[in-house]
């Protein structure tokens, strides 16, 4: 009797890799907390409460990863206590055509405004924001701008035709690395809502 044992192709095998690395480094990673308001799965929309949170934001150059390499500086060390801070998810970014270009990294939420050290570079301002309410779009595969713009298009939509008002600018939010496969990968467009909008039921 002989035993003959499954053959996978290479390709599948990396893949089936990549996929429980992220996984792992998900789940490992914070991300802001928030209490779920409603939503409309057929849309992929969410109203969300945000809890405050303390944003480490830097000007983009030209090159999206000119801001990244700037906040990755402060939280490997580049600090006035020379201390590291762990990296959460997502990384927020301005959406193309802003006036101004941003990019953001969320304090873990270990952190009150005190306990942060300043940053060595100056071109990064700790922002503290205060909790507020969200209307989310998620959607997967690579972020380009015609894809984020065509989301946030959706996104405006809905918020005319549910008669809520957004208060500020969206923001395009990436909660994965680089090296993630595209069918992985989870964005979000979020933008602020005016709470006086919100049906009186959801108040």
């Amino acid at each position: 009797m002989s035993i003959r044992f499954a053959s996978f192709h290479p390709v599948a095998i990396v893949i089936a890799f990549i996929i429980v690395i992220e996984s792992v480094d998900v789940a490992a990673t914070e991300e802001p907390r928030f209490e779920l308001i409603d939503r409309w799965p057929d849309k992929n929309i969410e109203l969300r409460e945000y809890d405050a949170r303390i944003l480490a934001v830097t000007r983009m150059d030209t090159a999206e990863n000119g801001g990244f390499s700037t906040l990755a500086g402060y939280i490997f060390g580049g600090n006035t206590a020379e201390q590291k801070i762990a990296m959460t998810a997502p990384v927020q970014t301005s959406m193309a055509g802003s006036a101004v270009q941003e990019m953001a990294f969320v304090m873990p939420s270990q952190f009150g405004e005190s306990d942060l050290p300043e940053p060595n570079d100056p071109a990064i301002d700790l922002r503290p924001m205060s909790g507020y309410v969200a209307a989310v779009i998620a959607f997967s595969g690579r972020a380009s701008a015609s894809t984020a713009e065509t989301h946030w298009k959706q996104l405006r939509e809905f918020l005319e035709e549910s008669n809520l008002e957004a208060v500020g600018p969206p923001t395009l939010n990436q909660y994965n690395p680089p090296w993630t496969l595209p069918f992985l990968r989870r964005n979000e467009i979020i933008v602020p809502i005016n709470r006086d909008s919100l049906p009186e039921t959801k108040t």
